[in-house]
């Protein structure tokens, strides 16, 4: 059966055999001895708590996970089928045929789920980068990259088992196989999109450059923002799909539109029809009115907002934001792996806004140099401007709020005098921040006035 030869490639200890769906005598039977009605592949269970797709929602992935990945992937493209026949589809007539089917299926959902000019600026793109790199292209296929590869090659068929110190990656595209066959980079940039789509531009380039050094293939590295563009596309072009089902519900219609739409800004930024989004981050000690000043320059710009309080007790400890901790200093949901596992989060929400194109709002401590210079590292991956913004206030007053918070007991954050005093303590030196994106807002004044000093600091 192909599906088990084609998946055994990567996954022999997975995919075990092929038996007979049958009929014995009015009874239904896997493996029986009747007439065959179907065919089940038989699969070693894979262990649900190491699917990348949840570690993703989780943060759980880093270098080491994409290590294991690309030191699994290398050695499979370096053996691949790379014959005469396969080799025909990475020529330029394949190559149009994929992309130019993608834009007809997806004409009909123009102005509606994609707008008239980001689909006039995917499809100029396309046809563009293929007229003008022609050379690229037939290269491709002399240095024998064309191969019979995964196909569908992203977080939802990896799966880590730490058990036996495995990386499964499965279910690869055995129904087409000119969707299954074609430029290693292709496959390549299914995967790095796919970190992109969830935040992680920073992690997506590393994948890249980590199998690009792996394989000695420096010519991957130009065709990324392509065959991203063209993987992102796709999934654009999957959502619009269920999005005009029949018999589905409403919530289901919704969130296909969502993630169409999405796709869609995707593939457009990869496509250069994106304007430079602003990252601002306002940090600064508990009390000095960062939270405040934050959450009204968001609703007064319209921007996405992310409180580390309302990240931490929601996203990450999973409980009600009204629950008060009244722990002491880098105990019980302040541990410092809660800690940092909030800022992952922080970091994961911005990257997914700033892929899309889309400016963004952080509030938190960020007295740490780590963090911060994670979020500078995440500007620079996402190619977004990136403001910094620390909230002071003098003592007295953040000792009086402080007091009046822990009173009422109303606000997401447990922050408390004592705390203040040990995050001042700790709190790093900022001369990891230039003067281009760093300024110094002290919060004792009106909102009003506060506004309009951000206003004027960033008038854009």
């Amino acid at each position: 059966m192909e599906e088990l030869r084609l998946n055994r490639r990567m996954c022999a200890e997975i995919y075990l055999d092929v038996w007979p769906v049958t009929n014995d005598d009015g009874q239904i039977k896997i493996n029986g001895t009747g007439k065959p009605l179907e065919w089940a592949v038989v699969m070693q269970r894979m262990p649900e708590e190491g699917m990348m797709v949840l570690l993703l929602s989780e943060n759980m992935v880093g270098n080491a996970e994409i290590d294991a990945v690309v030191n699994r992937l290398a050695p499979f493209y370096k053996k691949a089928a790379a014959g005469k026949e396969i080799k025909n589809f990475g020529t330029l007539d394949i190559i149009s045929q994929n992309t130019e089917e993608n834009f007809d299926q997806t004409v009909s959902f123009v102005g509606n789920l994609i707008k008239e000019a980001a689909y006039s600026h995917i499809c100029n793109y396309t046809k563009s980068f293929i007229n003008n790199n022609k050379t690229l292209f037939l290269s491709r296929i002399e240095q024998g990259l064309i191969r019979e590869g995964h196909g569908d090659l992203y977080s939802a068929n990896i799966c880590f088992d730490k058990t036996n110190n495995a990386v499964y990656i499965f279910d690869c595209i055995e129904f087409n196989e000119r969707f299954r066959c074609g430029d290693i980079a292709s496959d390549v940039a299914f995967l790095a999109m796919d970190l992109d789509y969830h935040g992680l531009p920073a992690l997506s380039n590393y994948f890249v450059r980590s199998f690009s050094d792996k394989i000695g293939d420096t010519q991957l590295l130009e065709l990324k923002d392509f065959y991203k563009c063209y993987r992102a596309y796709v999934r654009g072009k999957i959502g619009c799909f269920t999005w005009a089902s029949d018999g589905i519900d409403s919530e289901t219609k919704e969130n296909a539109r969502s993630q169409a739409s999405k796709y869609f800004r995707l593939a457009l930024n990869y496509a250069g029809g994106i304007g430079v989004p602003d990252l601002y981050v306002f940090f600064g000690l508990s009390g000095t009115g960062k939270s405040t000043v934050a959450s009204a320059w968001a609703k007064n710009h319209q921007l996405p907002f992310y409180n580390s309080d309302r990240v931490r007790k929601e996203s990450v400890a999973g409980i009600p934001t009204d629950e008060r901790h009244w722990e002491p200093f880098g105990q019980g949901i302040y541990s410092r792996q809660q800690t940092l596992r909030t800022y992952r989060a922080l970091a994961c929400l911005a990257g997914k806004h700033l892929m899309q194109g889309e400016s963004v709002i952080l509030d938190a401590t960020y007295r740490d140099r780590e963090e911060r210079l994670r979020l500078l590292e995440l500007a620079k991956e996402a190619k977004a401007n990136i403001h910094f913004i620390l909230c002071t206030c003098p003592e007295h007053e953040i000792k009086e709020r402080l007091s009046q918070r822990a009173r009422t007991g109303t606000q997401v954050s447990d922050g408390r005098w004592e705390i203040y005093l040990k995050q001042k303590e700790l709190f790093a030196p900022i001369d990891d921040l230039g003067k281009d994106n760093l300024m110094i807002l002290s919060t004792d004044r009106s909102i009003p006035e506060l506004l309009h000093e951000l206003n004027e600091n960033f008038p854009n």
